[in-house]
C-alpha cells in the first residue's frame, strides 16, 4: 500500500513540472485570447472596451478576411492531395521495386524536410525570378522555343508557387514513413495475389493502402493541421506583404495595425477551424484496421 503511494506520489512530482508550464504557456494564453476577442483594445493602449461579438460579425463581413481564409483552405487541400499521392507513390516505388541506392533517395528526399522555411524561400525566389536570372522561366522558355517571363510570384500565380514550394518540401518527409510502413508488410502477401493475377496498381491499392491506413489517417491529420501553419510561414517569407494572405497572416496583420481584439478574434476562428478540420478528416478517414 506504501509502495503504491509512493509510486503515485513520484509520478505526480514527475508530471508536475511538465503540467505546470502547459498550463501556464499553453491554457492561459489561449483562454486569454477568447477573453480579448471579445474586446476592443488599441495597440499601445491598456484601455479596453468590451464589445462582445462585434469583433466576430465585423470578421465575417471583412472581404478580406474571407479570401484568405479561401486561400487557405485552397492551400490545405491541394498540397495535401498532391503531397499524399506524390509520397505513397514514391514510397510504394523504392520499396517494392529492386531500385540501387535506396538510401541515397531517402536522403535526397528528406533533405528539403530539414531546411527551415527562409531557406527554401530563398531557393524558390531565385527560381521563380522572371528575369534571365530565374531558373523556371529559362527552362520553359528552351521548351517552348520563346521568351518566357512568368511573374510566378504575382497576383494571378502566387498561390502556385506557394503550392509548388509546400509540396517541394513535404513530400521526403512522408514518403519516408510510408517506407518504413509498408516495409512492414509481408512478401507472402504480395506473392499470393500475384498468383491470383493482381497487377502492381490493384496489389498497391488492395493490400499496400489498406494495411498502412492508420499511418495514413495519422499523418494526414497531422499534416492537415500543420499545413495552416506553414502556409503562414511560406507566405511571410515568400511573397510581399498584401500578394497573398491566409489566416495567420490575416490575423498578424491585424495586430500589427494595433487592432488587438479583432485579431484575437481571428486567432479564435482559426483555432476553432482547426479543430472542425482535424475531428472532420479523422471521422472522415475512420475505417476498421487491416491486420495480417
Amino acid at each position: 500500500m506504501k509502495s503504491d503511494k509512493r509510486r503515485k506520489g513520484f509520478l505526480l512530482f514527475c508530471l508536475a513540472p511538465a503540467s505546470i508550464l502547459f498550463v501556464l504557456f499553453m491554457i492561459v494564453p489561449t483562454l486569454n485570447v477568447f477573453r480579448m476577442s471579445l474586446f476592443e483594445r488599441g495597440a499601445y493602449s491598456p484601455t479596453e472596451t468590451f464589445v462582445g461579438f462585434q469583433n466576430f460579425a465585423t470578421l465575417f463581413q471583412d472581404v478580406k478576411f474571407i479570401t484568405a481564409m479561401q486561400n487557405t483552405v485552397l492551400l490545405i487541400v491541394t498540397v495535401t492531395v498532391i503531397t499524399f499521392a506524390f509520397a505513397l507513390v514514391f514510397a510504394g516505388i523504392l520499396t517494392r521495386e529492386k531500385i540501387r541506392g535506396q538510401n541515397f533517395f531517402r536522403i535526397v528526399f528528406y533533405i528539403p524536410n530539414i531546411l527551415s522555411v527562409v531557406v527554401i524561400a530563398g531557393i524558390f525566389s531565385a527560381i521563380y525570378k522572371p528575369d534571365e536570372t530565374g531558373m523556371l522561366n529559362n527552362i520553359l522558355s528552351m521548351l517552348s522555343g520563346k521568351t518566357v517571363a512568368i511573374l510566378w510570384k504575382d497576383k494571378p500565380m502566387v498561390i502556385v508557387s506557394i503550392i509548388i514550394a509546400m509540396v517541394w518540401q513535404a513530400i521526403g518527409y512522408y514518403m519516408v514513413m510510408y517506407m518504413a510502413s509498408m516495409s512492414a508488410v509481408s512478401e507472402s502477401l504480395y506473392e499470393s495475389a500475384s498468383l491470383d493475377g493482381a497487377g502492381r496498381l490493384t496489389q498497391f491499392f488492395q493490400i499496400t493502402i489498406p494495411l498502412i491506413w492508420t499511418n495514413i489517417r495519422t499523418t494526414l491529420t497531422f499534416f492537415i493541421i500543420s499545413t495552416i501553419n506553414m502556409a503562414f510561414l511560406f507566405v511571410k517569407a515568400m511573397v510581399a506583404p498584401g500578394m497573398a494572405d491566409v489566416g495567420l497572416s490575416f490575423m498578424y496583420n491585424q495586430k500589427d495595425a494595433g487592432l488587438y481584439g479583432y485579431s484575437m478574434a481571428a486567432g479564435v476562428v482559426m483555432f476553432l477551424f482547426s479543430f472542425a478540420l482535424a475531428g472532420m478528416v479523422n471521422w472522415v478517414t475512420k475505417r476498421d484496421v487491416q491486420e495480417v
